[in-house]
C-alpha cells in the first residue's frame, strides 16, 4: 500500500469516527434541548448534525480526489479536496448565521429555560467529547495535510465552546435567575461566522494558487545543488494539484563544456532524485550554460553581477553567458515583488549594464522568485 492510500484510509477512518460521535451527540442534545426548552442546546444539536455532514463530505471528497489521472484530467483529481474543504467552511458559516438568527429571536421573545442536573451533566460530557474529538480530527488533518479534516476539527472545537457557553448560561440562571443563553448564543454565533469566513478565505487562496512553501523550495534547490555538475539552481516553479501533489520546472546552470549526452544523463538523475526525496515531479528542467574557457567572459560576469547587485529590489542575477563572436550578452534578473515598478527596476539595471558594455547587445529576461518570502 502506497502513501496516498494510507493517507486516504486515515482521512476516511477519522471522518467515520467523527460521524458516529456527532450523531450520538446530536441525538442526546436534541432530546435534552426540547425537554428543558433550551434553544442553545437545540442549536448545539443542529451543529452536531452539520459536523456529521462535514465528515460525510470529507469522505466523498477524499474518494473522488483519489481517482487516477485520465485523459481529461492528466494531473489527477487532488484539488477536489480543496472543494470539499470549501463546502465545509460554507456549512460552518451557515450554522453560525442560523444560530445567530435564532438567538436574536430569543432575545426579542425570551423563553424561560428549565434546566435539570441530568441535562447539564450530559452537556458537560458532550463538551469533553467535542474537545477530544476536535483535537483528534484537527491533529490528524495536520499530519496528513487535509484541509477538510482540519476544518472539521476546528468546527468541533468551536462546538465545544458553544456547549460550554450553555453550561455558563445555565449556571448564571440557576444562581442569579437571569437568562443569558440567548445573548451568549449570539456572541458564540458571531465567533462561528468569523471562523467560517477564515476557513473559506484560506481554502479559496489555495484554489487560486499560492506561492510554493519557501522551505520546500530551498530543500529542492539544495537537493539539485548536490550534483557536482550543477553550478546553480534557479527559476523553480511548482503547481499544486492537491495536498502534497506538485509538478514543477526549474533551471540549472552547467559548464559550457558538457556534452548533450552528459546533460541528458544529469537531467534524468535530477528528476529521479527530486521525486524520491520530495515527491515532486519535475516535468521540465531548463539549462543555462556559463563560460569556462574565456577569462574575459568570467570577468564580465563578475562585473555585471556587481552592477545589478547595487540596484534595490534586484534579488539575483543568473544564466549569464557572453558570446564574443555575436557581441551578445544574456542573463536573467530576479526582481522582487516589493518593487513598486518592477519594469522600471529592470530598465535601470539594463541601462547601467549597457553603459558599461556599449558594444554588446543585451538579452535580459526578468524572472520572478515564486518562493519569495514575505
Amino acid at each position: 500500500m502506497n502513501e496516498a492510500d494510507n493517507r486516504n484510509k486515515t482521512i476516511i477512518r477519522t471522518s467515520i469516527i467523527g460521524i458516529i460521535a456527532n450523531v450520538f451527540l446530536a441525538s442526546f442534545k436534541a432530546v435534552i434541548g426540547l425537554t428543558v426548552n433550551s434553544i442553545a442546546i437545540v442549536m448545539d444539536a443542529v451543529n452536531n448534525i452539520s459536523d456529521a455532514a462535514s465528515s460525510v463530505i470529507t469522505i466523498i471528497g477524499t474518494k473522488l480526489a483519489g481517482r487516477e489521472p485520465d485523459k481529461k484530467h492528466p494531473f489527477g483529481y487532488g484539488r477536489i479536496e480543496y472543494l470539499s474543504a470549501m463546502i465545509i467552511s460554507v456549512l460552518v458559516l451557515y450554522a453560525g448565521i442560523t444560530a445567530f438568527t435564532e438567538s436574536v429571536k430569543k432575545i426579542i421573545e425570551p423563553e424561560t429555560p428549565d434546566y435539570s442536573v441530568v441535562s447539564l451533566v450530559i452537556v458537560g460530557v458532550a463538551v469533553l467529547v467535542k474537545i477530544i474529538l476536535g483535537r483528534y480530527v484537527q491533529s490528524t488533518g495536520k499530519k496528513v495535510n487535509s484541509d477538510s479534516l482540519i476544518n472539521s476539527g476546528n468546527d468541533a472545537l468551536l462546538d465545544s465552546i458553544i456547549s460550554a457557553s450553555t453550561l455558563v448560561a445555565a449556571a448564571i440562571y440557576l444562581i442569579f435567575h437571569v437568562s443569558l443563553e440567548a445573548w451568549l448564543g449570539a456572541i458564540i454565533a458571531i465567533v462561528i461566522i468569523k471562523s467560517g469566513f477564515e476557513m473559506m478565505k484560506e481554502t479559496l487562496s489555495k484554489i487560486l494558487g499560492e506561492s510554493v512553501d519557501a522551505e520546500l523550495a530551498r530543500d529542492i534547490k539544495a537537493t539539485i545543488s548536490e550534483f557536482d555538475e550543477v553550478n546553480g539552481v534557479y527559476d523553480l516553479v511548482m503547481h499544486n494539484y492537491g495536498p502534497d501533489s506538485y509538478n514543477g520546472s526549474v533551471h540549472i546552470e552547467v559548464a559550457d563544456t558538457l556534452s548533450s549526452d552528459e546533460i541528458d544523463k544529469l537531467l534524468r538523475k535530477i528528476q529521479m532524485k527530486v521525486y524520491q526525496t520530495h515527491k515532486v515531479v519535475l516535468t521540465a528542467i531548463g539549462v543555462y550554460s556559463y563560460n569556462t574557457k574565456d577569462p574575459e567572459a568570467v570577468e564580465a560576469r563578475k562585473k555585471v553581477s556587481e552592477i545589478v547587485s547595487e540596484i534595490p529590489f534586484i534579488n539575483q542575477m543568473h544564466g549569464f553567458y557572453l558570446d564574443k563572436a555575436e557581441k551578445a550578452m544574456r542573463f536573467d534578473l530576479v526582481v522582487s515583488f516589493d518593487a513598486k515598478d518592477r519594469n522600471a527596476v529592470m530598465k535601470e539595471a539594463c541601462n547601467k549594464v549597457q553603459s558599461e558594455f556599449p558594444g554588446y547587445t543585451l538579452q535580459v529576461a526578468m524572472d520572478t522568485d515564486f518562493s519569495e518570502e514575505e
